[in-house]
């Protein structure tokens, strides 16, 4: 007897694997359009245009007024070092708000100098200080050219956006693989929680900040371990006793989310080190690193589904089981192994946000696993199993984060919002039923 596996050649395959990209680029196209609006630079590309500016008009005494943020210190830095090249005279730096400008601007009066020109971005040109003297005004004041561009599609946004779904998207992997045996995991959420405690608590408990690097890695490794031991009571529960994932799930994320609250007691846990930071919270080459996680594991993931006897058995599994146990399918260890990277990729994600919310909480992971579902269904994987694809997951987490950013953009109120998320669900079931009909 042959096994039932995704036939990649049908050609509603194709419409199914290229549909949902295409709604994700018409909600992109649409969040574009209406959230195009003008644009200021920022900078140190914004700072050098204002220097050249200065420069070209022999301007000779200068003073520099951004806020305390890092964009405008680096606005600020470029100005100073262009303004440097071109030989022209800063008199101040202000980095701070208008009371530190009044007293700047106090002190070069005083002194008999002379103001020609203020480098200053959007936000700090328009302070009213500068109007309170008749010798600068806030028509001294240079800023960057503005441009028209949509606020949804700002590298700023798409990083963020990118950012944001990270985390989803890892755990949504495992889940990805529990729907696709016609199962469901609910804890997950709950082992985001317990994997955050656990790696916060080893980490205070060897040294809190001072905790070195070999120590931290243990410690979360601890906590994806734990999640994993919690991913197989559940495979343990479903497939030697039988008893429905939704109820054993649904019992193991009460039990997670107590014990992530008996072992923190309650309570925040903000003592990690400095090197655990990294984990979530760097960026490499300009992109954050759960951003890199995700792709890396996406890209294993996609390889083992699609090349690799495991993800055979898992689609077939699905599709039919007893037809699977019949064929010589393991089906106990296959199910097994599904429910423990389920548990391992909800225990990293875990990891990745208490890295970049600098803390572990037991009230972290509160309500992922609807996220996850809602990412899981929308990407195409069915909930009556054996039918799904792990990039049409990760394209799923997208159009989700994609719908909650442009509505944020948009002004949408939070309770439309979440009518409109439930529609998309609810949309995107029903779309699969009518796949199924015959």
């Amino acid at each position: 007897m042959k096994i039932a596996v995704p036939d990649r050649r049908s050609p509603f395959r194709a419409i199914d694997d290229y549909g949902m990209l295409l709604v994700l680029l018409l909600l992109a196209a649409f969040f574009s359009v209406c959230t195009f609006n003008e644009q200021h630079p920022s900078g140190a590309d914004a700072g050098i245009q204002v220097a050249d500016f200065i420069a070209n008009g022999h301007f000779t005494n200068v003073l520099i007024v951004v806020r305390d943020t890092v964009e405008d210190g680096e606005f600020a830095d470029a100005v100073e070092m262009r303004l440097a090249e071109r030989d022209i005279d800063v008199l101040s730096t202000v980095r701070g708000g208008p009371g530190d400008v009044r007293v700047a601007i106090d002190k070069i009066l005083s002194e008999g100098g002379r103001i020609d020109a203020v480098a200053a971005n959007d936000v700090s040109a328009k302070w009213t200080i500068f109007d309170r003297y008749v010798d600068v005004g806030r028509e001294k004041c240079v800023t960057p050219q503005p441009y028209r561009w949509p606020d949804f599609l700002k590298r700023s946004n798409l990083l963020g956006v990118a950012n944001q779904t990270a985390i989803y998207a890892i755990i949504a992997v495992g889940m990805t693989m529990v729907i696709m045996t016609a199962g469901i995991d609910l804890s997950v959420g709950s082992l985001v929680a317990l994997s955050s405690v656990t790696a916060a608590v080893l980490i205070r408990k060897a040294g809190g900040v001072e905790c070195g690097l070999p120590a931290m890695i243990a410690a979360c490794f601890a906590g994806i371990v734990v999640c994993s031991l919690s991913g197989l009571f559940t495979g343990l529960m479903v497939t030697r006793f039988g008893v429905p994932p939704f109820i054993v799930s649904l019992s193991v994320m009460m039990m997670a989310s107590g014990i992530a609250f008996r072992i923190s007691e309650g309570r925040s846990v903000p003592e990690v080190s400095q090197s655990f930071l990294w984990i979530g919270g760097s960026n490499i080459m300009g992109v954050p690193s759960p951003v890199w996680m995700m792709g890396i594991i996406y890209l294993v993931a996609h390889w083992v589904m699609s090349r690799t006897v495991f993800g055979r058995y898992v689609y077939a599994i699905g599709g039919n089981p007893e037809a699977s146990r019949l064929s010589g399918v393991p089906v106990g260890p296959v199910l097994l192994a599904v429910y423990v990277l389920s548990g391992a990729l909800a225990g990293a994600g875990g990891i990745i946000l208490s890295s970049k919310l600098a803390a572990g909480d037991p009230k972290f992971g509160d309500m992922y696993e609807l996220d996850v579902i809602a990412a899981v269904v929308v990407g195409g994987t069915s909930l009556m199993g054996g039918e799904g694809r792990i990039f049409g997951t990760l394209i799923g987490a997208f159009i989700i984060a994609t719908i909650k950013n442009g509505m944020n953009l948009t002004d949408v109120d939070p309770f439309n919002q979440k009518i409109a998320l439930g529609a998309v669900l609810l949309g995107a079931v029903l779309v699969d039923r009518l796949k199924r009909r015959p």
